[in-house]
This record gives structure tokens, sequence and C-alpha cells, in this order.
């Protein structure tokens, strides 16, 4: 009985899942006609505005990469100007350590040359003041000789006392001519 009851049951009702023939056939007429419509008059003008949007995005790209390229040539060259300014620099440097080595040794030279006659000055000057020194002392040597020997002249030197007295003046004027000089 039941099988009966569903045998009667599945002829009387249709599947409610599936549209009947007549609705099938209209669904299908519009779906071609909007999908015609679409196929030729919509997805052109998106794809043209795909199309411009990527060669927009392409356009870009090629700029941003030259632009790049640009920025790693400058800065390459930007390197190898700072490198030669610092090997210029250093040679300016070298150079300058070499040309102050050199000033430093000739005014070493010049102070030993200045050094040498200065000191040969002062020998000089030396030798001149002794030998004035020299000549001085003769000449009061000679004098203090001829006050002595008027002294001894004008004396008896008879005893040895007279004598002994007459060195000890002589010796005490000339201690007190040195004190005055």
């Amino acid at each position: 009985m039941s099988a009966r009851i569903i045998g009667m049951l599945a002829a009387e009702a249709p599947n409610p899942l599936l549209p009947k023939t007549p609705d099938l056939i209209w669904s299908s007429v519009v779906f071609a006609i909007l999908l015609a419509v679409f196929w030729f008059k919509v997805l052109p003008s998106f794809k043209k505005n795909l199309d411009s949007r990527t060669e927009a995005i392409e356009g870009r790209l090629q700029a941003a990469e030259k632009a790049q390229a640009e920025a790693a040539a400058k800065t390459a060259n930007i390197e190898a100007e700072q490198a030669a300014a610092r090997t210029e620099g250093a040679s300016i440097r070298e150079a300058a350590r070499a040309e102050g080595a050199l000033i430093i040794a000739e005014m070493r030279e010049q102070a030993a040359q200045e050094a040498s006659r200065l000191t040969e000055q002062a020998k000089a000057q030396i030798e001149a003041e002794r030998q004035s020194a020299i000549i001085s002392l003769r000449s009061e040597v000679g004098a203090l000789a001829v006050d002595l020997a008027s002294s001894v002249v004008g004396a008896s030197l008879k005893d040895d006392k007279n004598s002994n007295h007459m060195v000890e003046q002589f010796l005490a004027e000339i201690d007190s001519k040195a004190g005055k000089n």
C-alpha cells in the first residue's frame, strides 16, 4: 500500500525543483539575449578599460624602472666622484705632509746655520774681549811696574824689613785698585 500511495503521489505532483518546459525555453532565450548584449557591448568596454589600465600600469612601471636605473647610475656616479675626491684628498694630504717635512728640514738647516753663525760670532767676540783684556792688563801691569820701580828707586832697599814693607805696600795698592774696578 505505501508503494501505491507513493506512486500516485508521484504521478500527480510534478517535481518542484524542475521548471516547466515553456519556462525553460523563455529563460534560455532571455539568457541568450543578455549574453549577446553582454558579449558585444559590455565586455568590449571592460576589455578597453582593462587594457588602458594595463598600459598605464606598464607605462608607470617602465617609467619607474627607468627612474630607478637613472638613480642607480647617478648613485654609482656620485660614489665614483666621492672615491675620486677621497683619493685626491689623500694625495693632497700626502703632498702637504711631504712639503711640511721639507719645510721643517729647511728650517732646521737654517736654524743650525744661524746657531753656527752665532757661535762663531760669540767666539770672535770672546776672543776680541780676551785680546782687549790682555792689552788692558799689560798696560796696567806696565803702569804698576813703573810705579813699583819709581817706589823702589825712591826708597832705599838696604834692609829686608824695608823691602818687605815695600812689597806689602805694593800689594795693598794693587788690591785697592782692583777693588775700585
